[in-house]
């Protein structure tokens, strides 16, 4: 299975367009996305072609292919409109041994780790700079954010295929990779 995980849309019909098309090239299976789907929130800048009306339309038609968790900028007004779940504070999805522990990144991230056993996998948005790092005795992943990437990032997505977390940006170039299945 191929996993397209992203973050941080902020209600960018754009940048939301071009996700899409990389879904569609990484031919996924799936699409996780880590929160902040709909709005920019108080401390972002409106991002490009800021657009929330069109990224519903674009995002159900969608809907059977997307697994979601709440975002800070999430609310019960986002689901609603939302044909998807989108409340869910984490999601927790086994790999191999290891449990990936899926979430925004605004409760828990890696200075307020979750409960998990060693060599698990923290996997959030929220900074908008992306990591794919082993820890001691954990591994982070973030893939960025699509809309707003910070600290001289390009916008990002992530693909998880095959035990390999692969950040790439949206033309699809190749970013940053890791094998996961290797112990920590």
């Amino acid at each position: 299975m191929t996993l397209f995980i992203a973050s941080d849309i902020h209600g960018s019909f754009w940048y939301c367009r071009k996700m899409l098309e990389a879904y569609e090239r990484e031919q996924a299976d799936r699409m996780l996305l880590l929160g902040d789907i709909l709005y920019h929130g108080p401390r972002n800048d409106l991002p490009r072609e800021y657009a929330p009306k069109e990224v519903i339309a674009m995002l159900n038609a969608r809907k059977d292919e997307i697994y979601a968790v709440r975002g800070n900028c999430e609310a019960e007004v986002d689901q609603m409109v939302l044909q998807f779940p989108v409340l869910a504070d984490y999601c927790l999805m086994p790999l191999g041994k290891k449990m990936i522990y899926a979430t925004h990144g605004h409760i828990y991230n890696e200075e307020h780790l979750p409960p998990m056993k060693r060599g698990d996998i923290l996997l959030h948005g929220h900074t908008h700079v992306l990591k794919a790092e082993r820890r001691e005795g954990y591994i982070l992943l973030n893939p960025g954010s699509v809309s707003l990437p910070k600290e001289g990032n390009v916008p990002s997505y992530g693909v998880l295929k095959a035990g390999r977390f692969t950040i790439r940006n949206l033309e699809g170039e190749t970013i940053l990779q890791l094998d996961l299945e290797e112990e920590t």
